[in-house]
């Protein structure tokens, strides 16, 4: 489903990632592992087309409006991060990048352009600790709770793979077990996951783990 080859990033002159290669198949898991600064955050921004300039090949399997999908995957590394996103790449950041100043449902149905209570259904299914904070300000969510958040609201686009920069980082173990879960159910459902992630609860389910060293893959 996505084919990243022999990628190279950029941040200005200096170079972050180098002849990087790997896939992500329907219904697999794979996780990004390495230091801080080996380029997993990076790899993640390359795919979705943010802030850095990249050289390389990005092969992705996008769908025709009826939802079927095309014959081969095509060429995205020219798309801009917009198009990737309606073509069915979901991404989390970091930083989760929620708009604090509005409620827990407001952060949901801000990106939706379809099939908004039925999208809204499956991801309070998947978090159901949401349910009871609908009407909440993202402000006032702990960091666990808006990281939940923060998944919920890329669910609501309808990703084909999905994308989470270090979704457990700095979270209590009981909320991490509830993401765990929840990304796992996404995985039995087909959906890819592309994880930069240390946390061993969720490294240990891994269909693959790919370790970046100082930009560059050293196994997987």
């Amino acid at each position: 489903m996505l084919d990243v080859q022999n990628l190279n990033a950029f941040y200005g002159p200096a170079q972050a990632l180098f002849d990087v290669s790997l896939q992500v198949a329907p219904g697999e898991l794979v996780v990004l592992q390495g230091l801080n600064g080996a380029g997993k955050s990076t790899l993640l921004k390359s795919v979705m087309g943010l802030e850095v300039r990249t050289e390389g090949s990005i092969r992705y399997q996008v769908q025709d409006p009826v939802g079927s999908s095309t014959a081969g995957p095509v060429a995205i590394e020219r798309w801009d991060t917009h198009r990737r996103a309606r073509a069915g790449l979901g991404y989390v950041a970091e930083d989760r990048r929620l708009f604090t100043d509005l409620t827990v449902r407001e952060n949901l149905r801000i990106a939706v352009r379809r099939d908004a209570a039925a999208l809204e259904a499956r991801a309070l299914d998947l978090f159901p600790a949401l349910k009871t904070m609908l009407e909440r300000r993202a402000a006032q969510m702990s960091g666990g709770e808006q990281q939940m958040l923060a998944i919920a609201r890329t669910l609501m686009t309808a990703p084909r793979i999905l994308l989470l920069d270090e979704p457990c980082e700095g979270i209590a173990p009981v909320l991490v077990e509830s993401i765990r879960d929840a990304l796992l159910t996404l995985k039995q459902e087909g959906l890819g996951l592309l994880v930069a992630e240390q946390n061993q609860l969720l490294a240990s389910r891994a269909d693959r783990l790919v370790l970046l060293v100082a930009g560059k893959v050293r196994g997987s």
